[in-house]
Formats: structure tokens, C-alpha cells, sequence
């Protein structure tokens, strides 16, 4: 009897778990993205999360970034890499933050939940510094190729990293381009009030004052704002020689866009969220020529040749900024992985930490706090519908793009 009963519960089980296992077609569809790769006998499977908004506004920038990290993947699966002894086999769990700092903290639990290994992004500050801590409770080495705002590293989280340059670098490098090359007697500085927008908008206001450069009272709006006009207005009047914008491309295009209808001949300017062709499509041709903006890091085309010939034959498009960094970002996981012959944070951890890695954007190594060393930033000019590279700015000291080009190629 007890030999029935058991028999009949081990079928209920097997029935429950398969039909636990069953999904629609749609459902195996939206799993799709963050699947592992099947898996043979012995293999380790090995999990990466990577975070960006999928959907909204500012969607081709997340997928760009998830592009960048999906290559490394794919790049390493298919060089058959052995972690203790198995064949290693990596798997992309990708996830929407929808650029919303609740879901970000979500979406971060799940990947903890799931035990990622290791995590790449978030793309935006406003998303990453609510989920670092969630991240450094469990001990998960988390790097993002794009958040830019110093607090995500000046929290003393040991497992934070950034491959990309801060706002207290990028804000200086692209003001004091502005007041050194354009040299405004007034400037008009606005945010969208989320913690990248104003953080950047903060250095660069700083570093303008500290060269006797007068700035207006600061404007704020959100990063779902598209009406500009009111306080477009307000500035007209005041008739800035110069504008900066602290925000994404989802709002610097309405932004810049309805100031040219408004009949304003300032220089706009912005940091790296808005420093993208996309401003052309949104805000169009006319209104975009002359604009000024700022990248942290190397321009998109100065990554490695491999890398830019990788990445158009598997995505059939070009980069758009910092795909670079999250790919570099996601090989800096596998590397210290492979150095410590172990996935397991606790052991990789420490070699990520003193780490000393070339990938697709140049040298990568960390200081204390988890920022990469000798970070550039690259400052544009829009020219014709395309940005031009006209800047670097490394060391505290402005370089034009030409020299800095000949020196880095010696």
C-alpha cells in the first residue's frame, strides 16, 4: 500500500513540474532575450544580468547598451571557455527599467533572486543608485557602461563599478569648453531634476561661475517633460548667449527644438544623454546644426575595428554610444571570472577589483572607489545632421580631437 501511495505521488509530482514547465508561445517568445544557451553534461551555467530601459523615450539607447553586453556573451560561448574545469556557458538576463528608479530597484531584486552572477548597466544614474545597494547586499559585482553621476561610486560599495568618465568630469570638460571656445557672458542652465540631469547640470554651473561666467537662475523641468515652452519664454527674455541641458534625448529634442521655433540664437549645449543622432530625428536638421554636447568616454567610432565590425554584422547597425562600454563592461565580468577560475562573486570579486584589462574603448582599470582610471570625455559639435568629435577632455586639459588622435595612435 505504501508502495502504491508513494508511486502515485511521484506521477503527481512529475505531472505538476511538467506541467509547471509548459508556456504559451508568447511566453517563450518574452523569455527569449535572457535565455541561457542549452547547456551539455557538465557544463556551468553562468548568468549576467543587464539593465536598461527597453521601453519609453529613450528604448534604442537601453538596446544599444544590452547589444553591446549580448555580443561579449555571444563572443564568449562561442570561444569555449573552461571555469574550473567546465565548459563555461553564459546566459543574458535582460531587464527593463523603464528608466524608473521603483522599477530599477525591482527589476534588481529579480536579477539577485535569479543569482546573476554579475550585473552590467543600469544605463541611467536615476536607476542605478536606488538599486546599487540591493546589488551590494548580495555581493554582486555590478558595472555600468553609461551611468555617469559620482554618488553611484561614492557610497563605498566595493562591488560598483563604472567603465565610463563622472559628471564631475564630463559637466567641466563640456563648460569649460564652452566658456574657453565660445566664451557666452550669459548662460542658461536647465535640468530635468532626476539625478544624472541635475547632477551634470551642477558642474557644469559650478565650473562656469568659477570662470567669472554669469548663469541665470537654474530652470527645472522632469525627464517626461515635452513642453518647453513656458520656460523657453522666461529665458528668451533674459536672451542667454548660451543653454545647457541636463537631461536625455527624449527631452533635450523638444527642448532644443522649440527654442529655435521661439527665435532663440543661443548655443545649446548637453551632456552625454543627449549626445546621439537621435536629436536630429526628434528635433530636425535646422534646429540641431551648431549644438554642442559631451560624451564619457572615447567616441563610438574609436572603438576597437573588431569590435565595430562584430557588432554591425550581428545587430546589421552601427553603435550608437556606449555599446562599447557595456561590451567591455560584460568581458570585464568573464575576465575576472576566468582569472579566479570561479563565477562565484566572493572569489571573482577581487580580481575585478585590481583588474588591468584592454577591451573595445582602450585600458580598463579601477581606482578605489570602482571608477575607471584616466577616463576622457569627448566633446561634439553637430555638423550637418552628424556630430564631429572636436574635443577630448583628459587630465583637467582640453585637447583637440586631431592631436588627441595622433597622440593615442603612437
Amino acid at each position: 500500500m505504501k508502495n502504491t501511495q508513494l508511486a502515485v505521488s511521484l506521477l503527481a509530482i512529475a505531472l505538476v513540474v511538467g506541467g509547471c514547465s509548459k508556456e504559451t508561445p508568447q511566453q517563450g517568445a518574452k523569455k527569449a532575450q535572457g535565455a541561457a544557451p542549452q547547456a551539455g553534461a557538465g557544463a556551468l551555467e553562468i548568468k549576467i544580468g543587464h539593465v536598461a530601459p527597453l521601453t519609453g523615450g529613450n528604448a534604442h539607447l537601453g538596446k544599444d547598451n544590452e547589444n553591446g553586453a549580448r555580443l561579449a556573451i555571444e563572443e564568449a560561448n562561442a570561444a569555449n571557455i573552461k571555469i574550473d574545469g567546465k565548459n563555461a556557458k553564459f546566459a543574458l538576463v535582460a531587464e527593463d527599467d523603464q528608466e524608473d528608479p521603483k522599477v530599477g530597484s525591482t527589476v534588481a531584486q529579480k536579477l539577485v533572486d535569479a543569482q546573476v552572477a554579475g550585473v552590467v548597466g543600469h544605463l541611467n544614474s536615476g536607476t542605478s543608485i536606488p538599486a546599487s545597494p540591493i546589488y551590494n547586499q548580495a555581493g554582486i559585482p555590478v558595472i555600468s557602461g553609461s551611468a555617469t553621476n559620482p554618488k553611484l561610486t561614492e557610497q563605498g560599495f566595493k562591488n560598483q563599478f563604472r567603465v565610463v568618465g563622472r559628471d564631475d568630469q564630463q559637466g567641466p570638460a563640456i563648460a569649460t569648453y564652452l566658456a574657453n571656445e565660445r566664451k557666452p557672458k550669459l548662460v542658461a542652465v536647465v535640468d530635468d531634476a532626476s539625478a544624472y540631469g541635475e547632477g551634470i547640470a551642477n558642474e557644469v554651473e559650478k565650473t562656469l561661475r568659477a570662470a567669472n561666467v554669469k548663469v541665470l537662475p537654474r530652470e527645472k523641468g522632469t525627464n517626461k517633460t515635452n513642453d518647453w515652452k513656458a520656460v523657453l519664454t522666461k529665458l528668451r527674455g533674459r536672451n542667454p548667449d548660451a543653454v545647457f541641458y541636463g537631461g536625455m534625448t527624449s527631452t533635450a529634442a523638444p527642448l532644443l527644438k522649440q527654442g529655435r521655433e521661439l527665435g532663440m540664437k543661443a548655443v545649446f549645449s548637453f551632456g552625454d544623454g543627449a549626445c546621439e543622432g537621435e536629436m536630429v530625428k526628434l528635433a530636425g536638421n535646422a534646429a540641431t546644426e551648431g549644438m554642442l554636447c559631451s560624451q564619457a568616454g572615447i567616441p563610438v567610432e574609436a572603438a576597437s575595428k573588431k569590435f565595430l565590425e562584430a557588432y554591425k554584422k550581428r545587430f546589421n547597425q552601427d553603435p550608437i554610444i556606449y555599446a562599447p562600454f557595456t561590451y567591455d563592461a560584460a568581458n570585464l565580468l568573464i575576465d575576472a571570472m576566468k582569472k579566479a577560475n570561479s563565477p562565484d562573486p566572493k572569489k571573482y570579486l577581487p580580481e575585478l577589483q585590481k583588474i588591468a584589462f584592454t577591451g573595445a574603448t582602450g585600458p580598463i582599470s579601477f581606482d578605489e572607489k570602482g571608477d575607471r582610471k584616466d577616463a576622457e570625455i569627448t566633446i561634439f559639435a553637430m555638423k550637418g545632421g552628424k556630430l564631429e568629435p572636436i574635443a577630448v577632455f583628459k587630465a583637467g586639459k582640453v585637447v583637440p580631437y586631431a592631436e588627441f588622435v595622433k597622440t593615442a595612435s603612437k
